[in-house]
């Protein structure tokens, strides 16, 4: 939708145009508002929504922002361990992971595609649990495990034609695919996670320390 005029939101909010605009401004640049020349200010259909370099839980991310977290099941099943599969887990080949694929949702918008899989030891009881709203990360730690850190990348791809499907896209939209690896506090590998993200409904945020070096 569009914003009242200028003078509109002046008289409203009984501040400086210089005011307004400086807020107008730093709304753009955080992609809550798109100006349109001659037309005005609008809100931006897609705002970007910023995740955190913390390890959390989808479910735990939505609350923070505000919003309803859902998803569609694509798959929840158990299957035995692939080879590469097996060597990111440190386990056997053959040894039965559970398999979990889901269409992620931020208030009803699809935002990403998560493919996650882990030790089937580590689950607890699953049956009967309705993934479209349950939160993955609160049952694995409800039942004991130890999801302390991730080592994580993120890279560009297109989406393709079915990943376009469930992310309500074009083929070929940019997609940013982050790979994370969830490990215990001795760093053992627990659980593998691929999520998939509509370029334009994702913001990472993160901070870099320059390392000191001792002084002469």
């Amino acid at each position: 939708g569009r914003l009242p005029a200028e003078r509109d939101l002046l008289a409203q909010l009984s501040i400086s145009r210089v005011t307004l605009r400086r807020a107008l401004q730093s709304l753009v640049e955080e992609g809550v508002l798109k100006p349109s020349h001659g037309r005005g200010w609008y809100v931006s259909a897609d705002v970007p929504k910023e995740f955190p370099n913390t390890l959390e839980s989808f479910s735990e991310t939505a609350a923070r922002l505000g919003l309803v977290p859902s998803s569609d099941v694509l798959r929840a099943s158990e299957a035995p361990a692939t080879l590469d599969e097996a060597e990111e887990l440190a386990i056997a080949p053959g040894a039965p992971l559970f398999h979990l694929e889901r269409i992620r949702r931020l208030d009803g918008v699809p935002v990403a595609v998560d493919t996650s899989f882990f030790a089937a030891t580590l689950k607890p009881d699953l049956s009967g649990v309705d993934f479209r709203t349950a939160s993955l990360f609160a049952l694995l730690l409800g039942n004991g495990v130890d999801l302390a850190h991730g080592e994580t990348t993120i890279e560009a791809h297109g989406a393709d034609t079915t990943l376009a499907q469930h992310l309500g896209v074009e083929p070929k939209t940019p997609i940013l695919v982050m790979r994370q690896l969830i490990a215990d506090s001795a760093g053992r590998p627990l659980l593998s996670s691929t999520v998939r993200y509509v370029g334009d409904r994702y913001r990472l945020r993160t901070s870099f320390s320059r390392a000191r070096k001792p002084a002469r």
